[in-house]
């Protein structure tokens, strides 16, 4: 079946509120003069604090800042309570957002993050009626031992445990190997693509065919306007979650351009 891809940029711990306000003006002036249907799905995640300040450039007039969607880069599972420091998805989503980023290797390698965590939110964000993008990813030494595979199937499996088949479809997964993350390096791309094949042979397997069809899985990974054309050529990639290119007006809004030129090509 043919999937909408998703170009997401994760803006991470980058820009005060009125430089996330520029830098979405800025996107939201690219996108103005197309369709939905042109469009893939375009998701941006500020830091919290700009979330409110982002979502009011967004309107109906015509614009285009309806025409970009809002995630938030983290979420807890519990809905209130004394988790200082946390959001939940229900406070995200009146901040605007429709999409949670969850188990990041940032937040996986630096908060001690775990894969029953992952699913925890995974859980919650999607009762909250949000859309999850799951990350998983293998580090230098598990590539270089050979255990790719099988630690990114175990995140998966961990990830989507006791989620339905229908909340795994709308889910989004993105591969991101660490080892490529802000390094300049990027993961060859008929490599990226076999390991989201896996990945989706893997969403077979615990939610069935017509889940594995329909989830979107996006690559990252030092993701910029030079390397977007050929990874989007790929039968599995079905988009890009963005670092560092996603920071500059113009060098995502090339990766948007490029990846609908691709898209529109294949029609």
């Amino acid at each position: 079946m043919s999937r909408k891809p998703i170009i997401a940029g994760n803006w991470k711990m980058n820009l005060l509120q009125s430089e996330a306000k520029d830098l979405f003006e800025g996107i939201k002036g690219f996108v103005k003069d197309y369709t939905a249907v042109e469009l893939p799905t375009i998701v941006i995640a500020p830091v919290f604090t700009s979330l409110a300040a982002v979502e009011t450039v967004k309107c109906d007039c015509g614009c285009g800042g309806n025409k970009i969607n809002i995630a938030g880069q983290n979420c807890h599972w519990e809905k209130s309570g004394a988790y200082t420091g946390e959001v939940s998805v229900e406070m995200l989503a009146d901040a605007g957002c429709s999409y949670v980023i969850i188990g990041h290797s940032e937040r996986r390698q630096y908060f001690s993050e775990t894969d029953e965590m992952i699913n925890k939110k995974a859980k919650a964000i999607l009762a909250g009626g949000l859309i999850p993008i799951i990350c998983c990813g293998e580090t230098l030494e598990q590539r270089e031992a050979g255990v790719t595979d099988s630690w990114i199937s175990g995140q998966i499996k961990a990830a989507l445990e006791g989620i339905s088949s229908e909340d795994v479809a709308k889910s989004v997964i993105a591969y991101e190997p660490i080892w490529a993350i802000g390094t300049g390096k990027t993961c060859d791309s008929d490599e990226a693509n076999r390991v989201i094949a896996m990945i989706r042979s893997v969403v077979k397997e615990v939610a069935g065919a017509e889940a594995a069809d329909a989830i979107r899985i996006l690559y990252g990974g030092s993701v910029k306007p030079s390397t977007i054309e050929e990874q989007m050529s790929k039968s599995d990639i079905d988009g890009a979650l963005i670092g560092g290119a996603s920071l500059k007006a113009d060098s995502f809004n090339e990766i948007i351009a490029k990846t609908m030129k691709l898209t529109l090509a294949a029609k």
